[in-house]
């Protein structure tokens, strides 16, 4: 079978669907790789470099579907190139079937299987092939590198002769794939970034990256703010009210804003409304990510820039990732690569769509002549709801009754251990000198003692407290070296390993807590 990739046809689009080097590791899986002349050229690679990698060069796009079994592209395809498609061929491509029913329609009466990148589930087994986060993470970086060229200003705070640099603040509203990717630039070119999303769960990923999570002083956002999948549902009125109050807080302090909020099947909500634009200050800039869905700012223009009365720069660009071409050309193609090795699971070339399997199932909107989106939801959910165990309350006399047990069962423990201690003093009292058994009373004491109090510490305390439980070890050196000048040679042997052996612990302890504790500590 062979796979190919055209040329994209979208005027501005510079991304192509196969690599030099996934088409490497296609030709393992048994496929012949063609490639449309010129394909690749916007993305850096040459026709040179798919011919060294095995890869057939094709004049056009006519030659190239005739010759492909299996299409593979990134931009849903046009009215030309369905002319161009035909019965039994497998295209794989973004295709947005809920926006495109009548193309959907006319790949199904052409019988052709159509696979879809965005409908990918997102479960665990797909991250592989999630081209929509990977596209995504690059547009929330680009997203931070436009608004900069756009800023005229510093992102760090600095201090020179000439005077002293206010850091930039950014706002970012969502904390998704592109939001995260979005923080992370932000808060490593030194801005103060603050990150709002509905889902409160994402509020600890955000302050990981160095981030401030806004939150709100609304019940509903712990209730409503995510939905299955890990994607953002629709709020209340009044939850969206209180959002609104606090942008409007927001709106005067930001000098970015880069809005990232998506809800899946629905258009763009409206979060950065005219007046928040108007209260922000001149040369402050807006970048909206969902402008292609009719944008999050009421004053986005999709793939324009344009500045408000006020001077404030509102940038609606859709091709985030083909700006960034060669990049998102290289992720896209190891999708697309994930996707045909689930799709050829004996490795022979011969594509399988096995539509028992979660994934494949989920992608694929036209098979054998008919329609299959939209597909079932898949049997592993993408953030399995972790239930929590019931936990039974107990009545006062359940809990006195559990103390005295607990209580029972601590005193047998101790009471056997002093019978042992017990035992073995009178055992060694019978064949040892009187002047040893002083020695050898203090050492069971200090072992009794020493038990009794670290064990007395939480299990789960353990390790964080490690330095200190350590040191308790000081108490055994400190004993060890009073009975060092006794005089008996077996005491002052037994005093010497003790004061190594407690050595080690305590600066083996102190040294393994600095290593545990430098990794939790920014590079």
């Amino acid at each position: 079978m062979i796979i190919g990739a055209p040329k994209e046809v979208l005027e501005g689009e510079l991304r192509v669907a196969l690599t030099p080097e996934s088409a490497k590791q296609l030709q393992k899986l048994g496929y012949e790789v063609v490639v449309e002349t010129g394909a690749g050229a916007a993305a850096s690679f040459n026709d040179e470099d798919y011919e060294a990698a095995g890869v057939k060069i094709v004049p056009d796009a006519k030659t190239l579907w005739e010759t492909a079994n299996i299409i593979s592209k990134v931009r849903p395809p046009v009215e030309a190139e369905l002319e161009l498609a035909r019965e039994g061929q497998i295209l794989i491509s973004f295709f947005w079937p809920a926006q495109n029913e009548e193309l959907m329609k006319k790949f199904a009466d052409k019988k052709v299987t159509v696979l879809a990148m965005d409908m990918v589930p997102r479960i665990s087994r797909a991250q592989k092939m999630d081209a929509l986060s990977s596209m995504a993470n690059i547009a929330g970086y680009r997203a931070v590198i436009e608004a900069g060229n756009n800023f005229g200003r510093f992102f760090t705070g600095q201090i020179t002769a000439a005077g002293k640099v206010p850091p930039a603040k950014v706002l970012i509203i969502g904390a998704g794939v592109a939001g995260l990717a979005a923080i992370g630039a932000s808060t490593s070119l030194g801005a103060i970034t603050y990150a709002f999303d509905v889902r409160p769960e994402v509020a600890e990923q955000v302050e990981s990256m160095g981030a401030e999570f806004v939150y709100l002083d609304f019940e509903e956002e712990q209730q409503d703010g995510a939905s299955s999948g890990g994607y953002a549902s629709v709020s209340s009125p009044e939850f969206r009210a209180a959002q609104l109050a606090k942008f409007r807080e927001l709106a005067p302090e930001v000098d970015i804003v880069i809005t990232t909020a998506l809800i899946p099947g629905r258009d763009a909500p409206k979060l950065w409304l005219e007046d928040m634009v108007a209260s922000m200050k001149p040369g402050s800039v807006i970048v909206d990510l969902a402008a292609e869905k009719g944008g999050n700012c009421d004053l986005t223009k999709m793939d324009e820039k344009v500045v408000s009365e006020n001077g404030v720069t509102v940038i609606g660009y859709t091709d985030f990732p083909s700006r960034m071409a060669t990049q998102s050309s290289t992720l896209y193609a190891t999708n697309i690569r994930h996707m045909m090795d689930d799709l050829t699971p004996e490795k022979d070339g011969q594509p399988n769509v096995n539509m028992e399997d979660d994934v494949i199932r989920g992608a694929t909107i036209t098979h054998e002549g008919e329609i299959t989106f939209p597909p079932p939801p898949p049997k592993v959910q993408a953030i399995a709801a972790q239930k929590k165990p019931e936990v039974k309350e107990l009545t006062p006399e359940e809990k006195r009754a559990a103390e005295i047990a607990e209580f029972k069962k601590k005193t047998r423990q101790q009471v056997s251990l002093l019978a042992g201690g017990g035992i073995l003093m009178l055992l060694v009292g019978l064949v040892a000198p009187a002047s040893f058994m002083q020695h050898f009373i203090v050492f069971v004491l200090a072992c009794f003692v020493g038990f009794q109090v670290i064990w007395g510490v939480a299990h789960s305390l353990h390790t964080p407290l490690m330095a200190i439980t350590n040191a308790i070890s000081s108490i055994i050196i400190l004993g060890a070296l009073l009975q060092i000048g006794s005089g008996s040679w077996l005491v002052i042997v037994l005093a010497a390993l003790s004061v190594f052996m407690a050595g080690i612990n305590i600066f083996g302890g102190f040294l393994v807590t600095r290593r545990m504790l430098a990794m939790f500590q920014k590079s």
